[in-house]
């Protein structure tokens, strides 16, 4: 993001002659995802990049990252269906993965007994295909202890988005195939849910006109076993300049209910009740995020709203409920279960049979309250003891039908993650006495002794206080070492999406061990004090979020803990635009920078793929926000010849039909162009995430660890 010192060199880019393409943009043809002229630049710079950096070094990480990825004695996180607990599992015999399932006396063992599934690798050997895992819907049985008999398993070609969905037979463990009347639906962006054993709601590519111009789609059908897809009946149709529209069948027994979401744009939605009587919307502001759960409707809040009877306003990030059933008779008599202040935000909630649980965040540090509903004028919230008081916690509802145990999750930077059990209602009854219960524990993956992790906050341009998390490396006496530290400081500052700590297996091994400092910003854009912090850095307020990342860029440097020369950074996605705003506009602070799967081109950005999708998040370039601030912010843009950057490595995915690979591909030709040290490597399968498989997730991380430790390591 941040140059200093510069390299440069001159060696030529394949096929930077090609011709420019309309609009006087020269690489253009470059978003050809799949053509002949852009795989071959592809090959060409991969090739260049691997004889640069697949070394000795290269490969030692890679065989480090493979030992994280595949170790046996990972958690294999499950999750509760009737009897049984599922998992997903991947490590070096089965790359592609198990679906697999076992009770939970066998589950609670160091050795638990699985019964396979699914075995991806060989339906993939059988079919001659490249499948990815992408989930399994099971449906819920109609008698509370019947057997769970079938599932919608989604499988993508390469890690796409864009998947099929088959129906499996969970007694037999066999495929029902469409000549025995399965459900079946072809590849595109889109799902099936269960209604009941016959009878699934669809949302896909139905042909002309079903999909929005996100490429999502726009039309939910309810199919029937039995008959054909295109006979199912239209449940709801989204405008097709909308996001997009799904539903879902809430099975919860004594509140059978079914529901559309439908998502106007990334940020505003409405919850649509379908009822024999007729569709009921729910009539709360449409930037808020409503749910129901058996009597409940809880409304969570992005923005104030101001009711007139009763004459009330709440604030944005605030939590409220109320009995569904009094809501839909014209009730607004809301309780507030979570009120956000300065320092704290609500960061999400999980049911149990009895119980509320929120997640709250107090300056990044996850702090969960115990609610019981309808109990005292806010539900009575009370802690739950025995959580570590920094780091990341984790919470989930094991069976929210039939019992209160939650499985709680801890870790930290520098600390294994804990799977542990812990019954809220014995809770209750032992008064806050009860400590969860630990049922797995993860290895460790690298030596912290000597190690710590420190909080601190950055002073932004306009004043705002920045939190960042500092991980030191061993033998660093106090919290300033007596030389500069190679340091490597990520971000995103997107979404409302909150960066907490979490074991760092991968960057402890290959980063922190070696003797670097990791730094993760969370900077405004994100969703660390909720709402109001996201909005801080939307769209023409994006440049916030640059400033905090440089703010707290320049604040390792000013306390001593490193120089531009030996500070780098990474990010991906949202984060990759944070990378690539950073090398254009504070090219002097870094002197390395990891881009990945990002955007770039933000004039076409809402042109490319899913990209239209985000123009609540960053602007509308074919309005007046592409001059009033869109063009300030779009890094392919904003490039100067006589300028000098950062060494950078560029990472994306042929498959990746989220954020468009021609991003990475034109500001990779355009900065070489131009005469930086730029590398460029694009992995054929994987999708948004960049791999498909542990060997691919490897050798993509050993490559920026190989490129970050070269630049900044001094070795």
């Amino acid at each position: 993001m941040f140059r200093f010192p510069c390299y440069r060199h001159q060696s030529p880019v394949a096929d930077d002659t090609a011709p420019a393409a309309a609009g006087g943009d020269p690489y253009r043809w470059l978003e050809s995802v799949e053509g002949a002229e852009s795989l071959a630049w592809v090959e060409a710079q991969n090739r260049r990049t691997l004889a640069r950096f697949e070394d000795d070094d290269f490969h030692a990480l890679v065989r480090g990252l493979r030992e994280i990825l595949d170790a046996d004695d990972r958690i294999p996180f499950v999750v509760k269906r009737g009897a049984h607990y599922y998992n997903f599992w991947q490590d070096a015999d089965h790359p592609r993965g198990l679906w697999r399932r076992t009770s939970w006396a066998s589950y609670r063992q160091a050795e638990p007994e699985w019964e396979v599934l699914i075995d991806v690798d060989a339906l993939n050997a059988t079919e001659g295909e490249n499948w990815v895992w992408h989930g399994a819907n099971c449906l819920e049985p109609a008698e509370p202890d019947g057997p769970w008999e079938r599932a919608l398993v989604s499988l993508s070609r390469g890690g796409a988005d864009a998947d099929v969905t088959r129906e499996f037979d969970l007694r037999e463990k066999r495929w029902i195939g469409e000549e025995e009347g399965g459900f079946t639906r072809a590849e595109a962006k889109g799902g099936m849910s269960w209604i009941d054993r016959d009878t699934v709601f669809v949302y896909t590519d139905f042909g002309s006109d079903s999909l929005t111009t996100s490429g999502y789609p726009r039309c939910v059908k309810r199919w029937r076993r039995g008959e054909p897809m295109a006979a199912a009946e239209t449940m709801f149709e989204a405008a097709p300049t909308e996001l997009m529209a799904v539903a879902f069948h809430d099975a919860t027994r004594g509140f059978e209910r079914d529901f559309v979401h439908h998502a106007l744009t990334f940020y505003e939605q409405r919850l649509i009740e379908l009822t024999p009587a007729g569709d009921f919307t729910i009539d709360v502001p449409r930037s808020a995020q409503a749910s129901v759960h058996r009597d409940w409707l809880l409304v969570h809040l992005r923005d104030d709203w101001t009711l007139d009877s009763p004459e009330m306003t709440y604030p944005s990030g605030a939590l409220l409920a109320i009995d569904y059933a009094a809501f839909k008779r014209g009730g607004r008599d809301f309780t507030p279960l979570f009120v956000p202040d300065a320092h704290r935000s609500l960061e999400g909630f999980e049911w149990t049979r009895h119980y509320l649980v929120l997640d709250i965040l107090e300056d990044v540090k996850h702090r969960l309250q115990v609610l019981t509903p309808g109990q005292g004028t806010d539900w009575s919230p009370r802690p739950i003891p025995g959580l570590p008081e920094a780091g990341a916690i984790g919470v989930s509802a094991i069976d929210d039908e039939e019992s209160d145990d939650v499985f709680l999750t801890t870790t930290d930077y520098l600390t294994p993650t804990t799977l542990s059990t812990l019954d809220l209602a014995r809770l209750e009854d032992a008064q806050g006495e009860m400590s969860p219960e630990a049922v797995k524990r993860a290895p460790r993956f690298f030596d912290a002794a000597g190690m710590q992790v420190t909080q601190r906050f950055a002073t932004s341009a306009d004043g705002t206080q920045i939190p960042y998390f500092l991980v030191l490396p061993a033998g660093v006496e106090g919290d300033v070492p007596t030389t500069p530290l190679p340091t490597l400081l990520y971000g995103y500052g997107g979404f409302e999406i909150s960066l907490t700590p979490h074991y760092l297996a991968g960057a402890g091994r290959s980063w922190l061990a070696r003797g670097g400092a990791y730094v993760v910003a969370n900077i405004r854009g994100g969703g660390e004090y909720g709402p109001r912090w996201h909005r801080a850095a939307l769209q023409g307020e994006r440049h916030k979020a640059f400033e905090d990342f440089a703010a707290v860029a320049e604040d390792l440097v000013a306390t001593g803990i490193t120089v531009p020369a030996r500070l780098g950074i990474r990010g991906g996605s949202n984060g990759g635009l944070l990378v690539g705003n950073m090398l254009t506009r504070y090219p002097d602070h870094f002197a390395a920078a990891v881009c990945e799967v990002p955007l770039l081109d933000m004039q076409r950005y809402h042109q490319l793929l899913a990209g239209a999708s985000w123009m609540a998040e960053y602007g509308d370039p074919d309005s007046a926000d592409w001059e009033n601030f869109l063009k300030a912010y779009s890094p392919y843009h904003n490039l100067r010849d006589d300028r000098d950057y950062p060494a950078v490595l560029f990472t994306t995915s042929t498959r990746d039909d989220r954020v468009h690979p021609g991003h990475a591909r034109k500001m990779m030709a355009k900065m070489h162009a131009a005469g930086g040290e730029v590398h460029y490597y694009e992995n054929t399968e994987g999708g948004h995430g960049g791999a498909a498989d542990n060997a691919q997730r490897a050798r993509m991380g050993a490559l920026a660890w190989r490129f970050l430790w070269e630049k900044l390591g001094g070795e």
